[in-house]
């Protein structure tokens, strides 16, 4: 079992929250594991309502029609490394 990075485990914990995943631990969710059509089970409507979760926690938005989602959703770690890229840092004053 690979160890998640502090921010695979924080979006690991978003999609467990977010997703109403009532069997799965945060931990339990490889970072290279398949997100959808893999052991948890997602499906597009999942897919949605996660994207919209992203939105709100990190600042920016995934686009359903982005031509990449298949590569960024492919993984705990795929999906963390394009929220680390993109999200909206927030400063402290």
């Amino acid at each position: 079992m690979t160890m998640q990075s502090l921010a695979e485990h924080e979006l690991a914990e978003l999609i467990v929250t977010s997703l109403n995943l009532e069997n799965i631990k945060a931990e339990d969710i490889e970072p290279e594991a398949a997100l959808f059509g893999g052991e948890l089970g997602l499906d597009s409507i999942d897919a949605l309502e996660l994207a919209l979760a992203i939105s709100k926690r990190y600042g920016f938005q995934l686009r359903s029609d982005n031509t990449d989602n298949q590569r960024i959703f492919a993984s705990l770690h795929a999906l963390s490394a394009h929220i680390e890229l993109h999200r909206v840092q927030q400063h402290c004053v």
